[in-house]
């Protein structure tokens, strides 16, 4: 079911039509019963109206059932003419898409990042200009921070990691593959020309909250992962746990640069109001080593935090704002059980720490999420195409892993959270632990592979954003 010898030499564009072992994410799971909208957000990153169910008294978002992110340079001059034209293309296309789906679950969702690559080569002038300064960072580092800034390692990160350099990352989601395939096809006609494909990268995500075998649990059975058969019957993850409770994410609008006061200077005009930073990374995942040896009760602890007393088998645990934990808390319980959990040693960072009366009139209590994640798992290795195969690592072997995606109010929000995961708090708290060690969250069983940070206009700016202003 992977690409034949054929399809990965001709490139990019004949990859996007095939399915591989994606086609039996349709065989094992329908797509939920889902409402109904025409309405488009004018973000781009909020999608329409996804179900909310709950389990175990926890209200739970339920995802869309197919993801793809396609990486992507320009095959466009620097030219004030040629961006023109391109914005013009692309505009239209993304107009004609908008006018055949809803937006998704229920139809197809398309949120473009663009790197910082096309900003400085493109329009840097108005980039420097325009783009949105991180006055919270800015005040820190004595000196200004833009709202998206370059990838950087972490002290977990292994030696290999690769930083990309993509102009472009287009990130679409659906209920359904064959809208997905329909979207791609469409933005990456090679006939237009717009782009030369870096990366195709694919998954899944779709809990048995019905009680049926999830999707995760089926592909990495069908895919042969090792450990499969140890993978809850009815998880919403390869890691066992539910985690897009409605609580750990952010709500709509919180992840806006202009949203939070003192985050950016976006509020109340600025040229991206309405849009956000976006991160991409791969991670592989040893789900063999997570429950060979994990215990549950120990799952639990490093999943979420040290000492919570669960039922045994419980998918779904709570983490409503009220239960979020502060530096303070975080180093309480190193300091007791030499362990933080994955969950609370970032909520110091990717939590509210007071109620925060946002821009928009909205009162964010403490607590609340600030990253709206949309992460997926996948069988890819680390992609499902890459066109420089050698330097990405390309394996023909599935193998477990999770594309994380996520929408920060800026990249530097991103950064400390994910600090914060390797035990350096915001507050300037550092916990005791080896940053790879067992006792340090999920980090002994994850490795990153790749990671980029990306700009998300506002949906009216989202067609080579700036360049209309040359």
């Amino acid at each position: 079911m992977r690409l034949t010898r054929r399809q990965f030499v001709a490139g990019g564009a004949a990859a996007l039509g095939a399915a591989g072992i994606y086609e039996l994410v349709d065989r094992f799971a329908t797509a939920p019963e889902r409402e109904s909208t025409r309405v488009l957000p004018s973000e781009q990153h909020v999608l329409g109206r996804p179900q909310v169910i709950v389990d175990n008294g926890v209200e739970v978002v339920v995802p869309p059932l197919h993801h793809e992110v396609v990486t992507a340079r320009l095959n466009v001059k620097p030219t004030a003419a040629a961006l023109a034209e391109a914005r013009a293309t692309l505009s239209e296309t993304l107009q004609e898409l908008d006018a055949r789906y809803e937006p998704a679950p229920k139809g197809l969702s398309i949120s473009l990042g663009w790197g910082l690559p096309y900003f400085t080569r493109y329009v840097p002038a108005l980039a420097e200009e325009h783009l949105p300064v991180d006055v919270r960072a800015s005040k820190a580092a004595g000196a200004q921070v833009r709202g998206l800034i370059d990838a950087i390692r972490f002290p977990s990160d292994p030696e290999d990691l690769i930083l990309e350099d993509n102009d472009v990352a287009i990130f679409l989601r659906s209920d359904s593959m064959d809208f997905i395939a329909d979207g791609s096809a469409s933005l990456f006609d090679e006939a237009k020309g717009l782009f030369s494909i870096t990366s195709i990268r694919r998954g899944f995500a779709g809990g048995g909250f019905d009680g049926s075998q999830s999707l995760p649990k089926q592909m990495a059975m069908a895919a042969g992962i090792g450990g499969a058969e140890l993978i809850p019957d009815t998880a919403e993850l390869f890691l066992g746990f539910t985690s897009t409770q409605k609580a750990g994410l952010g709500p709509p609008g919180i992840a806006n640069f202009e949203t939070l006061p003192g985050y950016t200077d976006q509020f109340p005009d600025g040229y991206f109001l309405g849009g956000t930073a976006m991160h991409l990374s791969h991670l592989f995942e040893d789900v063999e080593a997570w429950y060979l040896n994990f215990d549950f009760p120990e799952r639990v602890a490093t999943t979420f935090k040290p000492g919570l007393d669960v039922d045994e088998g419980t998918q779904t645990v709570p983490q409503e704002a009220e239960d979020a934990n502060g530096s303070k808390a975080v180093e309480r319980d190193a300091e007791r059980y030499d362990a933080v959990g994955h969950s609370s040693v970032m909520q110091p960072a990717s939590r509210l720490q007071a109620d925060v009366t946002g821009n928009d009139g909205i009162v964010y209590p403490k607590g609340t999420a600030i990253p709206q994640r949309a992460d997926f798992n996948t069988l890819d290795n680390p992609f499902f195409w890459s066109a420089r195969p050698a330097v990405d690592g390309q394996g023909d072997d599935p193998a477990a892993g999770l594309h994380f995606v996520v929408f920060t109010p800026t990249s530097d929000d991103f950064h400390r959270t994910r600090l914060a995961m390797d035990g350096i708090l915001p507050d300037g708290t550092s916990i005791p632990l080896h940053p790879r060690s067992r006792g340090q969250g999920f980090n002994s069983i994850l490795q990153t592979t790749h990671r980029q940070n990306f700009l998300v206009p506002p949906r009216r700016n989202r067609s080579f954003p700036l360049s209309e202003l040359l």
